[in-house]
This record gives structure tokens, C-alpha cells and sequence, in this order.
């Protein structure tokens, strides 16, 4: 009798492979910090801002995007000025079904923004984009409940939303005047 491979034995081939840890110092966190809220600025003017030549900006920018830590340049859309509503998909796939296959079969689907696998009692959880309740019930019974492995859903209607937080400056603990600060956390220390 063939053996059956574990349900998440396939998950290697379909997601996207952690990225090694890259070596950042204080200009690399500021050039990222920059380009994270103006993606459009000028090589011109990160060299200005930072004292620095625009060629060696440029060999800094280069190397991050050879590292993986920029991985591309993009648009942020207004999907709701565009008439769509962002919902969330919570996904339990059935007991010994490859789930690989059942997010592949997801990530295929246009309205499928992203997939993420979880911990706890789901296994999944996809973003979608659709236009109204008509759009999301055609996807629903027409696409998402035909996909082979899935036991169970859960969908979630997004009612209101805060606009995205700068996390590049947060996250990379770049202060305002432009230095490494390296006493300052995430987390304010209590004085």
C-alpha cells in the first residue's frame, strides 16, 4: 500500500522560501526607511539626505535588491475608492488532505490578495478583494468550496480599517533626524 505524505509535506514547493538574514547598518536602515515612504525619491535626494554620493547610494540600493531585503518597487491602490470591500478567509483543510495543493489551488484565484499559514485551529488565512456580496458568493460557491482538500471556512467582512502604519522607521529604530538610535525600542522604555 502506497504511503500517504504528511498534509503539510508539500508546503516547501508552493511558499515562499525564508530569506536569510541580512546585515544592515545605520545608512542601509535610513535608505530603507526613505524608500518605504517615498518609493518614488530620487537617488539624487537619498545622497543629499544622507551626505552621501548618489553612485554609492546607488551601490547600496543595489545590494540591498541583490540581498532580498528590497524586493521590488509598487503601487499602494485604494481598493475601496475602486468600489471593492477587503474580506479575510479563514481556511480549515480536511484531515489528511495536502494542503499545499488546497493554497496553490487558492493563491490561483485572482480576488486571493494573499495566503498565509497559521498556528491554532485554522490552517489558513487568505485576504480577498470582491466587489459586493454577489461577488463574494459566486467566488465562494463557484471557485473556494470546489477546491479538493477543504474542509471548512470562515469568511470576514472588513467594516473599517486605519491607514497602514510606517513600519520601515519603526521597525528599523531610525530616528527622525536621520541617526540610528539605539536606545530607543519598539516599545518606549518607561523613564
Amino acid at each position: 500500500m502506497p504511503k500517504t505524505p504528511p498534509p503539510l509535506a508539500g508546503f516547501a514547493a508552493v511558499a515562499v522560501p525564508p530569506s536569510p538574514l541580512a546585515t544592515l547598518d545605520a545608512i542601509d536602515r535610513r535608505i530603507l526607511a526613505m524608500l518605504a515612504k517615498d518609493a518614488r525619491i530620487s537617488q539624487r535626494r537619498l545622497s543629499r539626505e544622507l551626505g552621501m554620493s548618489a553612485p554609492a547610494v546607488g551601490e547600496r540600493i543595489a545590494r540591498l535588491e541583490r540581498a532580498g531585503v528590497i524586493r521590488g518597487y509598487t503601487v499602494s491602490i485604494d481598493w475601496a475608492a475602486l468600489g471593492y470591500v477587503n474580506c479575510y478567509l479563514a481556511v480549515t483543510v480536511g484531515q489528511g488532505a495536502d494542503q499545499a495543493k488546497v493554497m496553490a489551488a487558492l493563491h490561483e484565484l485572482p480576488e486571493v490578495e494573499e495566503i498565509i499559514v497559521i498556528t491554532g485551529s485554522l490552517d489558513m488565512l487568505a485576504r480577498l478583494r470582491v466587489r459586493d456580496h454577489g461577488h463574494l458568493r459566486r467566488l465562494l460557491l463557484e471557485n473556494v468550496w470546489q477546491i479538493d482538500g477543504l474542509q471548512r471556512t470562515e469568511t470576514f467582512l472588513s467594516l473599517a480599517e486605519m491607514p497602514p502604519k510606517q513600519l520601515a522607521s519603526t521597525l528599523l529604530d531610525v530616528d527622525d533626524e536621520g541617526g540610528h538610535d539605539s536606545g530607543r525600542s519598539t516599545r518606549r522604555q518607561a523613564k
